[in-house]
């Protein structure tokens, strides 16, 4: 009445155990292979020299956090401006996948050259804002761009739905900064974005930094950011050099329990170096 199942033997199963082993690695080596240029991308796409600013310092830290076959599009970036004050930006990519480290390579390079037709933080970040709406990406990143003068140690600084930076001065004084900022690139077609200007003081830090330094599993952002402001004041107290603040900021990173890329790039104003002169009329962090 019921007609017996067949069982593979053996050999069968060895068969196809076997084809569903190399369809795996197959797999598993296209991910691999995916992620290996998605690193690439990041580590050509981001400067390997800073700019040399007498009497200040810069320093860069940056550490690709990838879970699994993933990926983020963390940057950081600093280029001297065709009037000779300096341009700085960090920024996020949204999402972790080889589009998102292409995407960031477009966002920084598309900075770099609007920069050459304007410094303004705020215009630049207009225009390239406009411009990521233009490629017609699913994508969109957050941005610091900064303008530092340093011949009156003058920050003007534009935020697009980036975590703010943190500044602290010689005499032990740190906080978040309270600039207003506007909504991440790629969103809204012509959004302004407001400009803040500080001023950096003699011995003084400003820290500008992505969210997986501050944020993770095991850290709020606002504790995050209370712990660098914490390490922002005692290196400035200390006299520390901006290249010993970004890898202790960097160290910070290790504690949230991120899943994500952490960068940091901070300037510092050189003990040394003589109190710019100019900075009249600009916002002092305090």
């Amino acid at each position: 009445m019921f007609r017996k199942r067949h069982t593979p033997d053996g050999e069968e199963l060895l068969a196809r155990l076997a084809t569903l082993t190399a369809q795996t690695r197959e797999l598993a080596e296209l991910r691999r292979s995916q992620v290996e240029l998605a690193i690439a991308l990041q580590r050509d796409m981001l400067p390997t020299d800073l700019p040399e600013v007498p009497g200040f310092h810069l320093a860069a830290r940056y550490a690709p956090a990838y879970t699994g076959l993933n990926v983020g599009g963390d940057w950081y970036d600093a280029f001297v401006l065709p009037d000779g004050r300096v341009g700085l930006s960090v920024g996020d990519v949204q999402g972790h996948t080889i589009d998102a480290a292409a995407f960031m390579g477009q966002v920084r390079v598309g900075l770099r050259a609007l920069a050459s037709v304007t410094s303004d933080p705020g215009e630049l970040l207009t225009w390239t804002n406009d411009l990521l709406l233009s490629l017609d990406k699913d994508l969109f990143a957050t941005c610091t761009f900064m303008r530092f003068d340093p011949a009156t140690g003058v920050l003007e600084s534009a935020r697009a739905g980036h975590i703010p930076c943190v500044w602290a001065t010689a005499d032990g004084h740190a906080a978040v900064s309270d600039d207003e900022g506007g909504p991440p690139l790629g969103v809204l077609k012509g959004t302004p974005y407001p400009v803040t200007r500080y001023q950096l003081t003699l011995g003084g830090f400003f820290v500008l930094l992505t969210d997986g330094v501050v944020e993770g599993p095991s850290l709020s952002v606002d504790e995050g950011l209370d712990r660098i402001v914490r390490l922002a004041s005692v290196a400035a107290v200390a006299g520390l050099e901006a290249h010993a603040l970004a890898a202790a900021v960097l160290k910070n990173a290790e504690l949230v329990g991120h899943e994500d890329d952490a960068a940091v790039l901070v300037v510092g104003h050189d003990t040394r170096a003589v109190t710019p002169q100019g900075g009249t009329g600009s916002r002092s962090p305090r």
